[in-house]
């Protein structure tokens, strides 16, 4: 139950008790007990108590249940909410990781094959790579959550798999750099770590929203 008047209405009908009778009872009128059952007005102090003997219950019995009841609905739509944020996370997050595909993709066909000024295409790049990272940091600021154990469990594993693939791909790139000598080229290598960064953070997110559900 959600509100006073529908315990007091479901107290009364357990009872098998009409409006009339516990007005009676309680020296009050008809409509006095409909307003309290329909949560337009509450019992007065002074009638608390009878209202409880009449009802064989406590007022700590007809008022805790309210506030467990109360508590519930409210966890209920903190755990909607939270969903709700995760996904429009998810979403901010996987937009960024196309716009990052986009990107290496344009620096891929920019100069060699549309024959474009560098200048010119590595500037396009880099207004690419800095709107997607916007977008990351605004959706991780704006849709930001209170972690659960569970959860940080995760984000370390998270960061272990982050931590290895970076000494991985610091090696590749120590090495294609020294033995190619392409230095303006080989930096590329880290916009690729830094795309499987945001994918595996929405693969984590994916499946902790799938496990929410």
């Amino acid at each position: 139950m959600n509100s006073l008047g529908e315990r007091l209405f479901k107290l009364r009908r357990d009872k098998k008790l009409s409006q009339e009778e516990v007005a009676e009872k309680l020296n009050v009128t008809r409509q006095t007990i409909s307003k309290w059952e329909t949560d337009q007005s509450i019992p007065d102090f002074d009638k608390v108590v009878p209202l409880c003997k009449l009802y064989d219950i406590t007022p700590n019995e007809l008022f805790i249940e309210l506030k467990e009841n109360k508590t519930s609905k409210n966890n209920e739509n903190l755990l909607e909410e939270e969903k709700l944020k995760t996904s429009k996370k998810a979403k901010g997050i996987a937009i960024s990781v196309v716009l990052y595909f986009l990107g290496i993709v344009w620096t891929m066909i920019s100069i060699p094959v549309i024959n474009m000024n560098p200048i010119v295409a590595s500037a396009v790049f880099l207004l690419i790579c800095g709107i997607s990272t916007g977008i990351i940091i605004y959706v991780c600021i704006k849709y930001k959550k209170i972690k659960t154990l569970k959860e940080t469990e995760t984000d370390k594993l998270r960061n272990q798999i982050s931590n290895v693939v970076a000494i991985i791909v610091t090696i590749i790139y120590l090495i294609i750099s020294l033995k190619t000598m392409a230095w303006h080229l080989t930096w590329i290598i880290w916009i690729i770590f830094g795309l499987f960064e945001e994918i595996l953070k929405l693969i984590f997110m994916l499946r902790s929203y799938k496990d929410e559900k």
